[in-house]
C-alpha cells in the first residue's frame, strides 16, 4: 500500500513537473510535444524571420533572371506577364492548404510527417517515405540550381566586364563554372554552421536584399532604357519559337508557364524551420502565404520592368550576342551601353541580382539540412544516427555538411552532359511541388473528417481549396514533362519524366526491398502527456 502511495505521489510530481514546464512554452514549443517530439533546436526565429527564409528561397530575382530565356522563348513577353498571375492564383491554393496542415502539425519534418499522419495508420509510413524522398531530393536539386545558377551568372559578369563575348572576353569553361559553383556552396555550409541567430540575421537580410533589389531593378532599368515596348506589344505580342518545332500557340503558352512555377517554390521552408520559430502553429502558416503574395506581387513588377525594355527578344537569345545568349544580363547591359556608352551599369545591375541568388542558395541549405535532420531523426535515411545530431549550438551541423555535398555531386552531371544536368534539376520543380500535393491529397481524401484543424484554417473552404491544389500539381507534373522540342531525339528529349520517374522507381524499390520492414513512420521521441 505504501509502495502505490508513492508510486502515485512520484506520478503526481511527475505530471506537474511536466505541467509547470508546458506552462513556460509558446503554442509552438507545446504542439511539437504533443505531436511526441522534445525540443533541440533553438526556437528563436520571429514570424518575419520564417517568412525571410521562404521569401529569400523562393527569391524573384534568382526563378525570373535565370528563366528569362525560357519565358522569351516560349511565348514572350505574354506568356510572362500573364503566366505569372495564372501561376500565382493557383499557387496560392497548395500554399494555403499547405499552411492550414502545418498549423496543425508544425515539425522541422514538414510534409513528410504531416503524409504520416494524414494517410492513416495503414499507409501513414509508406506515404511518409514517398513524400520524404521527394521533398528531401527536391530541395537537394534546388542548392544544386540556384547555385550553379549564380556560378554562371558570375561567369558572365566576367565576360562582360573584360570587353563581351564580341571584344575578347574571358569565357569560363565548364571546369572554371563547377569551382566556382563549389566555392559558393562551401561559403553558403560554413555560415549554416553558425547559431540560428546569426541565421535569422543573414535571412532577415537576405529577405530586405530582395525586396529592395527588385524594385531599385523596376525602377533604375525602365528608366535608364532609351527605347521602350508599347503597352500593346507587352501585353499583346505572343512569339511562337522558329526552332523547336511546336506551332501550337496554346502549347507554347503552357511551356512558358514553367519561368513562373520554377520561381515560386521553396516555400516550405517555413514548415521545416518550425522547430526554431516562436509560436509555430500560427507563425509557419502565416511564413508560408505571406512569402507566397509578396513574391506574387513585387515578381509580377520585375516581369513588366523588363518586359518594357525588350525589343529585339531574338537578339537577346542569340547565343553570339555580349553576354553570351544570357538574355537578362543582355538587357542590362544594352541599356547602360546604350544610355551611357558603357555596360559598367548593367553589370552592376547583374550584381544586385547575384547577391539576391547568394541568399537563395544560402536559405536553400537552410531549410534542406533541417529536413535531412528531421528525416534522419526518425531512421529514414542512410546514416541516419550521425546525421540528426545537433552540436552545442543546437545546429544539425552534419545534415548541413552533406546537403551541401550532395549538392555539389549533382551539379557534377553538367561536365558530362547539360541535358544530363537538366534533367537532374528538373526535379527541383517537380519533384518539390508532388510533395506538396502528396499530404494535401490525404487531407481532402483519408482524412477529409478526422483532420483536426489547428489556429490557422481554412473553415469549410480547406477541401475545396485542397482539391484545386491537388489537381494544379496534376496538371503541371503532366505539362513539364512533355517535350519542349521537335522532333524527339536523345539530344531535344526533356528527361524531367525520366528523373522523376526515376527518383520514384528507386525509393520505390527500397522500400519494397527494405524499407517497409524496418521503416514505421516518424519515431517519437518524448512521452507526452497529452498524447493517446
Amino acid at each position: 500500500m505504501a509502495d502505490e502511495e508513492e508510486t502515485s505521489l512520484l506520478h503526481g510530481r511527475v505530471l506537474t513537473g511536466m505541467e509547470t514546464e508546458s506552462s513556460t512554452m509558446d503554442s509552438g514549443q507545446q504542439r511539437l510535444q504533443d505531436l511526441g517530439y522534445k525540443q533541440e533546436l533553438k526556437r528563436d526565429l520571429s514570424v518575419l524571420s520564417n517568412f525571410a527564409f521562404s521569401f529569400a528561397i523562393i527569391s524573384i530575382l534568382t526563378g525570373i533572371t535565370t528563366l528569362f530565356n525560357t519565358g522569351l522563348n516560349y511565348g514572350g513577353t505574354v506568356s510572362m506577364v500573364y503566366g505569372w498571375l495564372i501561376v500565382g492564383v493557383f499557387t496560392l491554393f497548395v500554399g494555403a492548404s499547405m499552411a492550414e496542415i502545418c498549423s496543425a502539425f508544425p515539425t522541422s519534418g514538414g510534409l513528410y510527417y504531416w503524409s504520416s499522419q494524414l494517410a492513416g495508420p495503414r499507409w501513414g509510413p509508406f506515404a511518409s517515405w514517398i513524400t520524404g524522398w521527394y521533398n528531401v531530393v527536391g530541395q537537394w536539386a534546388v542548392t544544386t540550381s540556384v547555385d550553379f545558377s549564380l556560378a554562371q551568372l558570375i561567369a558572365v559578369m566576367v565576360l562582360l566586364g573584360t570587353g563581351g563575348a564580341n571584344g575578347g572576353g574571358y569565357v569560363a569553361n565548364k571546369y572554371v563554372v563547377i569551382g566556382i559553383h563549389g566555392g559558393i556552396l562551401l561559403s553558403h555550409a560554413l555560415i549554416n554552421s553558425l547559431s540560428i541567430s546569426w541565421l535569422s540575421y543573414f535571412g532577415t537580410i537576405a529577405a530586405a536584399w530582395n525586396i529592395l533589389g527588385v524594385f531599385v531593378l523596376i525602377v533604375l532599368i525602365p528608366a535608364v532604357a532609351k527605347e521602350h515596348q508599347s503597352l500593346s506589344s507587352v501585353f499583346t505580342t505572343f512569339i511562337k519559337p522558329a526552332d523547336v518545332g511546336i506551332d501550337s500557340s496554346p502549347y507554347i503558352f503552357l511551356l512558358g508557364l514553367l519561368i513562373s512555377q520554377y520561381t515560386i517554390t521553396g516555400y516550405d521552408a517555413s514548415a521545416h524551420m518550425s522547430e526554431e520559430t516562436k509560436s509555430s502553429d500560427k507563425n509557419g502558416a502565416y511564413g508560408i502565404l505571406s512569402a507566397i503574395i509578396i513574391s506574387l506581387i513585387v515578381g509580377w513588377g520585375y516581369i513588366l520592368g523588363l518586359s518594357f525594355v525588350v525589343i529585339d527578344p531574338a537578339a537577346l537569345l542569340n547565343e553570339a550576342n555580349d553576354a553570351g545568349g544570357y538574355a537578362v544580363a543582355q538587357v542590362f547591359y544594352n541599356v547602360f551601353k546604350a544610355r551611357y556608352g558603357s555596360g559598367t551599369g548593367g553589370i552592376v545591375c547583374l550584381g544586385i541580382v547575384g547577391v539576391a541568388i547568394y541568399f537563395c542558395g544560402m536559405s536553400s541549405i537552410t531549410s534542406n539540412s533541417r529536413m535531412v535532420y528531421a528525416f534522419s531523426r526518425d531512421g529514414a535515411m542512410p546514416f541516419s544516427r550521425c546525421l540528426h545530431q545537433v552540436n552545442r549550438r543546437e545546429v544539425p551541423l552534419n545534415a548541413v555538411w552533406v546537403s551541401s555535398i550532395i549538392a555539389f555531386c549533382m551539379a557534377l552531371t553538367s561536365l558530362g552532359s547539360l541535358v544530363a544536368f537538366q534533367a537532374m534539376v528538373s526535379i527541383a520543380t517537380i519533384g518539390l511541388y508532388i510533395s506538396y500535393a502528396l499530404p494535401i491529397l490525404f487531407r481532402v481524401t483519408i482524412a477529409r473528417k478526422s483532420f483536426h484543424r489547428g489556429p490557422f484554417n481554412l473553415g469549410r473552404y480547406g477541401e475545396f481549396v485542397g482539391w484545386v491544389a491537388v489537381l494544379w500539381v496534376a496538371l503541371i507534373t503532366v505539362l513539364f514533362c512533355l517535350p519542349v522540342v521537335y522532333p524527339v531525339t536523345k539530344l531535344t528529349l526533356n528527361y524531367a519524366p525520366v528523373a522523376v520517374g526515376g527518383v520514384f522507381v528507386l525509393v520505390l524499390g527500397v522500400w519494397v526491398l527494405s524499407a517497409r520492414k524496418w521503416f514505421k513512420g516518424p519515431q517519437f521521441n518524448v512521452v507526452s502527456p497529452f498524447k493517446d
